[in-house]
């Protein structure tokens, strides 16, 4: 039973009908409510009905903004209660909705307080915008092609959404034995901050939650990607950069374009994001930072790319330059106000209020540098827990020369979050993805290997086995 404080929040049931097989998969017997199943599973059958999900998942356009995930959430829903897995959402705000199940423990201790702390299945439902011009074909088709599911979402992060989903469900059919609960949240608004989703959910209702592990986005395993041997290393994210979002903005005077002024917005802006970008090509790299160090001692050399540089250093990169008068914006007239933005990243350990203040002095006066977002502080997640030896000992199962390691990651997560209040969070997609794929999240081709779908649900699947019977 869900904690009396979940028991008493309001719940809704969204009433959006879609299209989704909900018959059992092939030789498992569907019994509501009830932990049983065959010996072993069929990981065919697991794999071809987990493509199947993915594709009605990625069909469901979840564009944040404005990330109405309410048909998102409903889907999942009606894939968890199908086989007796209790389920709440939780609007945070219209059209945002967390959805948060649970898989209770088989093998309780005979005290509450002595009982582990559950493992919580993270994902995000929401995806960042498409500019279908520049697509072939529509992104929220579900294409199958060349090997590869291909649409927005299908890599950041339905994918995994959906190996946490069908693992948690055979962990249930199954009948695995589990000396803690299984948790699973699917969230609403990852891609602008998690203000309506993870950051909410853990304000207001982290008593039904309060994870000791949680298993998120970040790694993943790749042969080019992380080491210049080009061995298969699956990376588990232990860190993250911090992000520091900023806004440069100038004004000045308006005016007609056949009479330059020496107080021109547009100028202003332009020539200050010049001196931070040279500010910033100009600076010497630092030492290896700390939290990248275990990862060096696992693999050696890393290869070289846009993925390795950026987990080395403290990045800049400006994203949007705003200015003109008008729809389409005037030629002739000089705007009175132009802005720009940037995305700052920055190193565990680096000062983000030194870091703002050299921004704002490189910039220079004639404009102003605000900060839009600054990411909580959080410390690594250690390597040294039943947890991460489950994954390694996997891992090693299937192939004994792949390397697991601790990854910084370039992005942020929701795991951020979760490590700040002292959750162990790693970051783990447990699949097998080149660079090609990696580069495509939040590109005009993303896609994500067929194949891969299915061995992810295998390897989770392993993986928990082996952590529950500790």
């Amino acid at each position: 039973m869900l904690r009396t404080r979940l028991t008493r929040c309001r719940t809704f049931t969204i009433g959006l009908i879609l299209a989704f097989p909900l018959g059992a998969l092939p030789g498992f017997p569907v019994v509501a409510g009830a932990d049983r199943g065959p010996s072993s599973p069929d990981w065919q059958a697991i794999a071809d009905q987990s493509l199947s999900t993915l594709r009605e998942y990625v069909r469901i356009d979840t564009t944040n903004p404005p990330a109405d995930v309410r048909p998102a959430a409903a889907f999942l829903e009606r894939l968890l209660k199908a086989e007796g897995v209790e389920v709440h959402l939780f609007e945070s705000s219209p059209g945002h909705v967390n959805l948060l199940a649970r898989l209770e423990a088989t093998a309780p201790t005979a005290s509450a307080a002595a009982a582990p702390r559950p493992v919580l299945l993270l994902h995000h439902m929401d995806v960042v915008p498409v500019d279908r011009s520049r697509w072939n074909g529509d992104p929220f088709s579900g294409e199958i092609s060349d090997g590869f599911l291909r649409g927005r979402g299908s890599v950041d992060m339905k994918s995994l959404g959906v190996i946490h989903v069908e693992t948690l469900l055979l962990l249930k059919r199954m009948g695995v034995p589990r000396n803690r609960e299984i948790l699973l949240l699917a969230t609403a608004d990852e891609e602008t901050g998690g203000e309506a989703g993870a950051l909410w959910m853990i304000k207001n209702h982290w008593s039904d939650l309060n994870p000791e592990f949680v298993l998120d986005e970040g790694g993943f395993g790749s042969r080019d990607l992380i080491a210049a041997s080009g061995k298969l290393v699956f990376a588990v994210a232990v860190a993250e950069k911090r992000p520091l979002w900023l806004r440069v903005l100038a004004s000045g005077t308006a005016a007609h374009g056949s009479q330059p002024l020496p107080d021109n917005a547009v100028e202003r802006v332009d020539a200050a994001l010049a001196r931070i970008l040279a500010w910033r090509d100009g600076r010497t790299r630092p030492r290896t930072p700390a939290a990248l160090r275990p990862l060096l001692d696992a693999v050696g050399p890393l290869a070289e790319n846009k993925f390795t540089r950026a987990i080395q250093q403290d990045t800049i990169s400006l994203t949007t330059f705003h200015a003109g008068v008008g729809d389409p914006p005037k030629v002739n007239v000089i705007p009175s106000r132009a802005e720009a933005t940037l995305d700052c990243r920055l190193l565990p350990g680096t000062d983000a209020d030194l870091f703002l203040s050299e921004i704002r002095r490189v910039a220079g006066p004639e404009v102003t540098v605000e900060t839009i977002r600054l990411a909580e502080a959080a410390s690594p997640s250690s390597i040294d827990t039943a947890l991460f030896e489950a994954i390694r000992k996997i891992i090693a199962r299937e192939d004994s020369e792949a390397i697991v390691a601790p990854l910084l990651i370039p992005y942020g997560t929701d795991s951020n979050a979760f490590r700040a209040r002292g959750a162990t969070a790693y970051g783990f997609l447990p699949a097998e993805i080149d660079a090609s794929i990696v580069a495509s999240m939040h590109g005009d081709a993303e896609k994500f290997p067929v194949k891969e779908l299915g061995r992810g649900v295998r390897r989770l699947y392993e993986i928990l086995t082996e952590f529950l019977g500790y």
